[in-house]
């Protein structure tokens, strides 16, 4: 009987916990997401001159049952590698932000999933020495969504997530950017189910 109670308070004690624990997510979340949009405004202005940002960008996904809308800033390591026949590895920091739209949830369809994604994203690219033109790049980050996605028999086990990309696009000669990727989200089988998210994303860009 003794030992019943004490399960009973350990159920009650852990559930209280990953209660707490979620509802502290989502409070810091949204504080996370007002701060760095308000350092997206405070620092567009002024990017050109203190070089802290290179670029802002804006990208629409789409999965299976899915899409997503996401913003985000760039900011470029400085450094190249393999330099030769004009061409260079060069690479960059990339912060976003970005809100899924579920239409499928628990496999029900026309039923809506709505969350928010941070990421953070160090990301080589393959270009011409001059940043012009054609390129070719791939990046591996980290993600924080704001609920378990489970949408489409689809299910993620974990709010943190890799998300890992290939792409392709060309820069134009007045700093407009255009892109295609494929993106990959999973926890890399730290928890079960891991489903996996795919998006095709379509990136559209500017450079300071």
């Amino acid at each position: 009987m003794r030992k019943s109670c004490l399960h009973g308070q350990d159920n009650s004690l852990s559930a209280n916990f990953t209660m707490k624990a979620s509802m502290f997510f989502k409070k810091n979340l949204l504080k996370s997401i007002a701060a760095i949009t308000a350092l997206m405004a405070a620092n567009a202005g002024f990017a050109a001159d203190d070089k802290l940002i290179d670029s802002v960008y804006g990208e629409y996904a789409k999965g299976v049952k899915v899409q997503m809308l996401r913003a985000g800033v760039t900011s470029n390591w400085d450094k190249a590698w393999f330099v030769s026949n004009g061409t260079q590895l060069s690479g960059y920091w990339d912060a976003s932000i970005g809100g899924w739209d579920g239409k499928s949830y628990r496999n029900v369809p026309g039923q809506h999933q709505k969350l928010w994604d941070l990421g953070f994203t160090p990301v080589f690219r393959f270009e011409n020495t001059n940043k012009l033109g054609f390129y070719a790049e791939a990046g591996i980050g980290v993600h924080m969504l704001s609920k378990l996605y489970d949408n489409d028999d689809n299910r993620l086990s974990t709010h943190f997530q890799f998300g890992d990309h290939i792409g392709v696009g060309y820069v134009f000669n007045n700093k407009w950017e255009v892109a295609a990727k494929i993106q990959h989200f999973s926890n890399g089988g730290y928890k079960k189910p891991n489903s996996g998210v795919n998006y095709m994303n379509v990136k559209v860009a500017y450079h300071f």
